[in-house]
């Protein structure tokens, strides 16, 4: 597998043209079930194992589920920000840097896999009972300088699931850990 397609196991990120109810729908259902099938992956890893790298320069099995939780905590609050204020311009934070903080790198994943738990069922059950025009609602995202709606963002949200699933997966696959 080359550099690019261990980066993007899943390809890079396509904002959707247009986002039916059912993609809504089953970008919710990534997000609700994501915890579950990243705990399946990552529970009988050794530490060993959890500070390999899932590609040469990238960040270890250890930082990807401290990343996921600290990125997820950040949508959690953006999406709460977006359903509560008038346009908010969400708060950017430099997640390279939070990886490279001690949590992320020597912490048991244990406490950002109870984070995600805990997070996602908060996120899964707004985003399973807002109307479509909340769903439609946007927050403006410093870096992007633009508007991002709720729906979009779990569009976003639900392939970041999937791309960091496959890291590890694709990576115990060629390690030989399955």
């Amino acid at each position: 597998m080359d550099l690019e397609a261990q980066k993007y196991p899943i390809g890079t990120y396509k904002k959707p043209k247009q986002i039916s109810n059912d993609d809504f729908v089953e970008y919710t259902s990534v997000i609700a079930g994501f915890p579950e099938r990243l705990e399946a992956e990552v529970n009988h890893l050794t530490s060993r194992q959890l500070d390999t790298q899932y590609r040469e320069g990238g960040w270890t099995i250890r930082q990807l589920v401290h990343h996921l939780s600290d990125s997820h905590m950040n949508a959690l609050v953006r999406v709460k920000l977006t359903l509560t204020e008038e346009l908010p311009t969400a708060v950017a934070y430099k997640e390279s840097l939070w990886a490279e903080l001690i949590d992320s790198r020597t912490l048991d994943i244990q406490y950002s896999l109870v984070m995600l738990e805990g997070i996602h069922a908060k996120w899964s059950l707004i985003l399973t009972t807002i109307t479509p025009e909340e769903a439609k609602r946007c927050f403006i995202h410093p870096e992007h300088g633009r508007e991002i709606s709720v729906e979009e963002m779990s569009a976003l949200y639900a392939w970041h699931c999937n791309h960091h699933l496959a890291h590890i997966t694709h990576l115990k696959k060629r390690e030989g850990w399955e």
